[in-house]
């Protein structure tokens, strides 16, 4: 069936690229970083069937995965994902350290459905979500996972599948730091104006609320053992 590679920003002669580019029937298309919609969509088009393998970050995971999603693609696109920098994303879905076992999964390993977050800005999240240290209320659907000041909260999607989200607020005091963790579709948070970082990337602008949600159509991944 084959795939189409896009190698995100300055990923010529990656370990990661070159791995992808041994195989068979793999086409290897130049983007840019983050790329956007004159980048993804004309590719799309082209798909015919084939798997989708991203190289590069987290956030151009998340750039590429935003335009199937626009495009309602998400059904019927795998995505494989190749790392070429520190990756919560490789983390979470449990794949290889090795980049040239990583680029195997990504062609060859069966569809595995995980969440995709999505925030109310538009985005969304495939990695992990930052909130630093603020002062507020949020809800983990209708439980209170905050009231009053937190050094940190995280949001990644449930690698598990579950409600969709994982949320962990942690707290720094005398005794160390505690971490509470909660599980749900949604998280909202009322707040000191915040910048959060999704995939890496900080959001342009200060806001007092955010959201991160769980999309109605899983990501379809291509991870675990082949």
């Amino acid at each position: 069936m084959g795939a189409l590679v896009l190698a995100c920003g300055d990923t010529a002669g990656h370990r990661g690229l070159t791995a992808l580019t041994e195989r068979d029937e793999v086409e290897v298309r130049a983007v840019a970083s983050k790329p956007g919609r004159t980048d993804v969509d004309p590719l799309l088009k082209g798909l015919d069937g084939r798997r989708l393998v991203i190289a590069g970050t987290d956030a151009d995971l998340a750039a590429v995965v935003l335009r199937l999603m626009r495009k309602e693609l998400l059904e019927e696109v795998t995505v494989g994902f190749v790392a070429t920098s520190d990756s919560w994303v490789a983390e979470l879905w449990g794949l290889p350290d090795d980049v040239g076992r990583m680029a195997e999964v990504a062609l060859r390993a069966d569809a595995d459905p995980i969440p995709l977050v999505r925030d109310d800005a538009g985005g969304v999240l495939v990695g992990m979500g930052k909130v630093g240290a603020t002062r507020g209320v949020g809800y983990c659907d209708d439980t209170t996972a905050l009231r009053g000041r937190a050094s940190a909260i995280e949001v990644t999607p449930d690698p598990d599948g579950g409600l969709g989200l994982i949320v962990r607020v942690i707290r720094r005091g005398v005794l160390g730091k505690r971490v509470s963790s909660f599980k749900g579709r949604a998280f909202q948070l009322g707040t000191l104006p915040i910048q959060p970082v999704k995939d890496g990337e900080i959001h342009p602008r200060p806001t007092s609320r955010w959201t991160w949600y769980r999309h109605t159509s899983d990501l379809r991944v291509a991870r675990g053992v082949i």
